[in-house]
């Protein structure tokens, strides 16, 4: 609060001289109200909330010090500063008494005005300290609160996932030979670990912007595209729910320079919270469309649910991490509290802007996205995507594989999926034997864990190279961790691998890229 604004409450029952003192305060730019007693003094401090008061310690009622031990003993007063004055209490020990009192600063008359203003001037700054100071501590009151609560919302939403894969394993056992069953139940433990996966991306992904350690990796796409994606991904999850899916994109391109991972990220946040926090039978409406915002042209996406919206006093908040919908017990809703924080924060970092609206509780949801659009980009000779999907739908050919990982049942099933794909696979459990059958073998590549035994990953993959270096003998390594950041990525690049994959991998993937490692 500036000076201009302060209120000063002046409490004497010398009329000239309280008359004198407001004179001066209101001279220097203060909003000045007067007391004449001690009553006085405590109801205007009460039902005012001054700033400060400037009180003189003799007074016909009661002592200042009496006024100020009350004013700071009250929860509703106790944060005003108190500048005591007296004119006849002007020795030291008198000094001692009121600021024992509780009194923030002690001036005896006569005082000059400009000590006067410099005093007040520093109660000011103090008082602005102790608001600021308050503010923080409250704000970590809420933090810790949300905290906690977030810890109680992990742990229901990692159970959720890890209770239905332990169930089904023993009946992955049990129907193993009966092929209809299993696939049932095989889908099971597929989709709730592809959820554990994502829950722990998102965890990750809030711990990296919180470092500053988000980079996106731009390049020149049509916002149809991963828009498309996120609605394809998500529609199992929309007819598992008997909810309807409606996507109105326009005939033609739609350019950006955008990551389109993560806006394909932000698509899918967007409508998996859309069917959340929407009931069976309801409907979800997805329209992007193009617009200019001072000139400049902007992609608009617009996901409409018909759920159970947002109260008002939640809306302000509603991008704010660990921010929930569904207070209740049940958290019929699921969900961490992230997914639209981490949505603001990727639009933003793509230099557009994501607004919520809601009408209240029962009324459903809106939120609108807006991303800057670009020029359509220079004709590509090749087109990417065709390429990879003619490599995947040829047939792989058999390659030679070393598989470097320390961990047992994920060295068991990693090398179960690449020999049922019709690879040859070498394993070893630790870094050392990983370096010494990289040498001795004639492998076409190496999968090799970061977080090995002996010699970790990145000193495998330097032995290898430095080993190799000059032999005119290739070796493609794969670096596979639990580690996704991007200084993970560049110390595995550095240390000789060709590409960095983050665990769990998709097998899928991993087999399309093993395909097309000769090109």
């Amino acid at each position: 609060m500036g000076d201009a604004l302060a209120l000063i409450l002046n409490v004497n029952d010398h009329e000239q001289t309280r008359y004198m003192c407001t004179r001066m305060l209101k001279l220097a730019g203060f909003d000045v109200i007067e007391a004449a007693t001690g009553e006085e003094a405590l109801m205007q401090a009460r039902g005012r909330n001054p700033d400060i008061i400037v009180l003189d310690v003799k007074l016909p009622d009661m002592s200042g010090f009496e006024v100020c031990r009350l004013i700071k003993s009250a929860t509703e007063t106790q944060s005003i500063c108190v500048l005591q004055t007296s004119a006849t209490f002007v020795t030291v020990e008198k000094k001692i008494e009121g600021l024992d009192s509780g009194a923030d600063a002690y001036l005896t008359h006569p005082f000059e005005p400009a000590e006067l203003i410099a005093t007040v001037h520093a109660l000011m700054r103090i008082r602005a300290a102790e608001r600021e100071l308050r503010r923080r501590a409250d704000a970590l009151v809420e933090a810790d609160k949300r905290k906690d609560e977030f810890l109680a919302m992990l742990a229901h939403e990692l159970r959720n996932p890890l209770a239905a894969i332990t169930t089904a394993m023993p009946l992955l056992r049990k129907y193993c030979n009966e092929a209809e069953r299993f696939d049932g139940i095989a889908g099971v433990v597929e989709r709730q670990s592809r959820h554990l996966a994502r829950l722990i991306d998102d965890l990750l992904d809030v711990s990296r912007f919180s470092r500053g350690k988000i980079d996106l990796r731009r390049s020149t796409i049509d916002l149809r595209h991963p828009l498309a994606d996120a609605v394809a991904a998500s529609r199992a999850v929309f007819a598992a729910r008997a909810q309807g899916l409606e996507v109105h994109v326009p005939d033609e391109p739609q350019w950006t320079i955008a990551d389109a991972a993560r806006l394909q990220q932000v698509f899918s946040n967007l409508l998996d919270n859309a069917s959340k926090y929407s009931e069976r039978g309801t409907h979800v409406t997805v329209e992007m469309s193009r617009d200019l915002v001072e000139a400049r042209p902007i992609g608009r996406i617009v996901v409409r649910d018909e759920g159970i919206g947002i109260e008002p006093s939640v809306m302000p908040h509603v991008f704010e991490l660990f921010v929930q919908a569904d207070h209740s017990l049940e958290r019929t809703r699921g969900g961490m509290g992230i997914g639209l924080t981490l949505v603001k924060r990727l639009i933003e970092l793509h230099g557009g802007e994501v607004i919520a609206r809601s009408e209240g509780l029962g009324k459903g949801s809106e939120f609108e996205l807006r991303l800057p659009l670009s020029d359509a980009p220079s004709p590509s000779p090749i087109d990417p995507r065709a390429r990879i999907e003619r490599v995947g739908a040829a047939a792989p050919e058999p390659r030679s594989i070393l598989l470097v990982e320390d961990n047992a049942d994920a060295r068991e099933m990693l090398q179960a999926v690449l020999e049922i794909a019709g690879h040859k696979v070498e394993v070893a459990r630790d870094g050392l034997t990983g370096v010494e059958r990289a040498l001795a073998g004639a492998h076409d590549l190496a999968i090799v864990d970061i977080g090995l035994p002996g010699l970790n990953g990145y000193e495998v993959a330097q032995r290898i190279r430095a080993s190799l270096n000059g032999s005119g003998r290739p070796l493609y390594l794969i670096a596979l961790t639990g580690y996704g950041g991007n200084d993970q990525r560049d110390r595995a690049i550095g240390a000789g691998f060709d590409v960095h994959l983050v665990k769990p991998i998709n097998p899928d993937a991993l087999l399309r890229l093993i395909s097309t490692v000769d090109q």
